[in-house]
């Protein structure tokens, strides 16, 4: 793994732990979760997704409807809720760590994995899909560049280790995490 746990003192017990995997757009946090989730023998949850279904809107409506900050809001008491479930997969949206209350949260509710990815990485997984509000009429290279100065640092800062997901497998990046956190439930 790149990075050591700055708050182990914190964690849960990694076994019974839910992990929670942060990073940005296109850093494969659905895909990864839904294989991580199966390997672990956990359930598996998208907080967007989640979002989406209690609102019965998608996320783009949402931020044209209330702006980013009426999406944050909502975001914010998803992740409140879904990261007091027990033992579960959950993936964040890209922005999730904007907030000091989801920071804390996630750092010490359960493990926390930052899925990292270069920008290059995101663009060309992002590309197709449009239902990124916060791509919308813009370079997405300027734009995801301009993400990751901000919110880089947050991922850091929650994140118990940092797995890279460039050019790899979603199976094999689940293995890594599923071996890790098996690693960790050993010490």
């Amino acid at each position: 793994m790149n990075e050591l746990p700055r708050h182990a003192a914190h964690e849960p017990s990694t076994r019974l732990a839910s992990v929670f995997l942060i990073g940005p757009m296109g850093s494969g946090k659905s895909a990864v979760g839904r294989a991580l989730a199966r390997l672990c023998g956990r359930s598996f949850v998208d907080s967007d997704a989640e979002i989406e279904r209690r609102t019965g809107v998608d996320i783009n409506f949402i931020f044209e409807k209330e702006g980013e900050p009426g999406f944050r809001v909502r975001e914010r008491e998803a992740i409140d809720e879904l990261t007091r479930r027990p033992g579960i997969v959950l993936a964040t949206g890209g922005g999730a760590v904007l907030l000091p209350e989801n920071r804390a949260v996630l750092a010490t509710r359960g493990i926390s994995v930052y899925l990292e990815a270069s920008v290059q990485q995101q663009v060309e997984r992002t590309r197709h899909g449009r239902h990124r509000p916060l791509l919308l009429d813009q370079d997405p290279v300027v734009r995801l560049t301009e993400l990751m100065t901000v919110r880089e640092p947050l991922y850091r800062e929650v994140a118990a280790f940092t797995v890279p997901t460039d050019r790899r497998k979603v199976q094999l990046v689940a293995e890594q995490i599923a071996a890790e956190l098996e690693r960790r439930s050993q010490e």
